[in-house]
């Protein structure tokens, strides 16, 4: 009897490394094809802060939320980028008939984000994003550290703390 103890064991351990091995894995930022607003084709595997945290926002032009946090964020993102050399990065999940709408609102509102659109929602799907808006912090080696989903005012505040602890080196809440 001690045999298959020892066995199970081991089995179980076995199936322990492979479950950790498996959610390192998952918590580096997916491969997956988006385009530029010049509509030139870009992998998101090459979206990277030079070792600098970023944050990364899944939004829709129809989204009211996504709107009022980039409006919100947009406010303090100068001073974010002096103090910690923070990126953000917007990823638009609209499909191809809204996604026309994406340059003219960026424009029209100023963000100085670096803007994407994934129309085919392949990276949404990556990220496992059911509704937006969805905010994902991304160390410098590009593992996400920290997410949330939807938006409540304040939530700029929260995000920027984690950005602050990533950059430390320390674990987010």
């Amino acid at each position: 009897m001690p045999v298959k103890l020892i066995k199970c064991g081991m089995v179980i351990a076995a199936i322990q490394i492979v479950c950790t091995l498996n959610a390192a894995a998952q918590r580096m930022l997916p491969s997956a094809d988006v385009r530029e607003l010049s509509g030139k084709s870009i992998n998101t595997s090459t979206i990277s802060n030079n070792g600098k945290p970023m944050i990364l926002f899944i939004w829709e032009v129809t989204c009211q939320p996504c709107i009022a946090e980039f409006m919100a964020v947009s406010r303090k993102y100068d001073s974010w980028k002096n103090e910690t050399g923070v990126k953000i990065v917007a990823i638009s999940v609209d499909d191809s008939r809204s996604s026309g709408r994406v340059l003219p609102l960026v424009r029209g509102k100023g963000w100085e984000f670096e803007f994407y659109t994934d129309a085919n929602q392949a990276f949404k799907r990556a990220m496992n994003v059911t509704y937006c808006p969805y905010v994902f912090v991304v160390n410098g080696k590009g593992e996400i550290c920290w997410q949330k989903s939807g938006y409540a005012p304040g939530d700029e505040t929260l995000i920027y703390s984690i950005v602050k602890k990533v950059l430390k080196g320390e674990k987010p809440d």
